[in-house]
């Protein structure tokens, strides 16, 4: 196969779309793939699991959905889309303002990568199952995000920057997480990534004239392949009821909204620029996230967090405040800025604390799980 001549955008497997971007790689950054690489509270990671326990699903509960689902991946209905056509419009990168630049190299940055560990988890779910059921629905997830990650590559190459997807799955540090963990962490990954960028798209599509890159135009194919891996993730958690009942399992869904929701509201008030040049308030923009994520987590979660409690806003931006003086301080280095982290740690976990305890809003959980995107 003459990898260079295809493109990411057709591979029809996981391997193939690898293989193209491994085939790329010589174009890729070191700068872009160093910062691919960091771990910290606000980087995307990469995790692995118990696949064992997880080949040992069994769907049939959700059978019904199931299938209907697995046939409309199979169906691959965005093969083809994620590639620079026409619409692509040309990119001024050197005549970009600098610090707009930079943040929206970092969200593309991250956003690859945040892809790309999916991609690789999904791959590996694939590789090492013997269940049909749960080797199949890995094997179309990942290579979703295997497209999304080189569509993202593409458009960075365009600045001469790109993350080398190899590197990081060789030398990239991995979190290990139970199944279920990963269920409602990626679960919420997926869905609240359908809602941040349907809800960009939604705003450039009424006001184009804040459409500063063309990729904000393959958005709304991008968050539909999204909501689907959310739907799948879905269907997992309902196989076993325990999953979204339990009490332990309850604080467990609460600690993970709780950690979704500050970490969005932390890592978006430190893109001032970029969202300014969307032309969207971030306060107003991670609200709006939340209210769609919230009504869409409804259909399996058993509670959602009250984002109307005036201590919701407040310890969100205590928590920016607390990360904003970490980071001052990690610069600073010496005896006092080891002082201020652990200062600044304090005020973390207290604002972490804060939000926990807001008394969260029940849920009766319906019993049709399948949801379509309607926004």
């Amino acid at each position: 196969m003459n990898v260079q001549a295809k493109h990411t955008a057709d591979a029809t497997t996981v391997e193939e779309g690898l293989a193209i971007q491994q085939a790329q790689s010589k174009f890729d950054s070191q700068a872009a793939t160093d910062l691919a690489m960091q771990n910290t509270l606000l980087t995307p990671r990469f995790y692995t699991t118990d696949f064992d326990e997880l080949d040992a699903v069994n769907v049939e509960p959700v059978r019904e959905d199931w299938d209907k689902l697995i046939a409309q991946m199979r169906s691959d209905p965005n093969k083809g889309h994620f590639r620079k056509t026409e619409d692509w419009d040309k990119v001024d990168w050197d005549g970009m303002e600098p610090e707009l630049k930079a943040e929206f190299l970092d969200f593309l940055i991250s956003s690859c990568t945040a892809e790309f560990s999916g991609c690789v988890l999904y791959k590996e779910m694939k590789r090492r199952g013997n269940n049909p059921d749960i080797c199949e629905l890995f094997s179309f997830m990942s290579r979703d995000e295997a497209r999304h990650a080189g569509f993202i590559n593409d458009a960075l190459r365009e600045a001469g920057v790109a993350v080398n997807l190899g590197f990081l799955t060789r030398e990239k540090k991995y979190t290990y997480f139970r199944p279920k963990f990963i269920y409602y962490a990626t679960y919420l990954s997926e869905k609240i990534g359908y809602a941040r960028y349907i809800t960009i798209y939604r705003h450039l599509e009424a006001n184009p004239e804040m459409r500063f890159h063309p990729i904000f135009k393959w958005f709304k194919e991008w968050c539909n392949d999204e909501f689907s891996h959310g739907e799948a993730f879905a269907l997992l958690m309902r196989t076993d009821p325990k999953l979204t009942q339990s009490f332990a399992n309850k604080l467990w869904i609460r600690f993970f909204l709780t950690a979704v929701y500050s970490t969005m509201w932390v890592r978006d008030h430190a893109r001032p620029k970029f969202h300014e040049a969307l032309g969207v308030d971030i306060d107003w923009y991670d609200m709006e996230v939340y209210r769609k994520t919230s009504e869409i987590a409804r259909q399996v979660f058993p509670l959602e967090l009250d984002i109307d409690n005036p201590r919701f806003v407040s310890g969100c931006k205590r928590m920016n405040r607390a990360v904003v003086a970490m980071d001052a301080a990690k610069a600073r280095g010496g005896v006092s800025g080891l002082m201020g982290r652990i200062a600044a740690g304090a005020n973390a976990a207290f604002a972490f604390a804060n939000l926990y305890t807001i008394p969260v809003k029940k849920n009766d959980v319906p019993d049709d799980v399948r949801l379509e995107p309607a926004y």
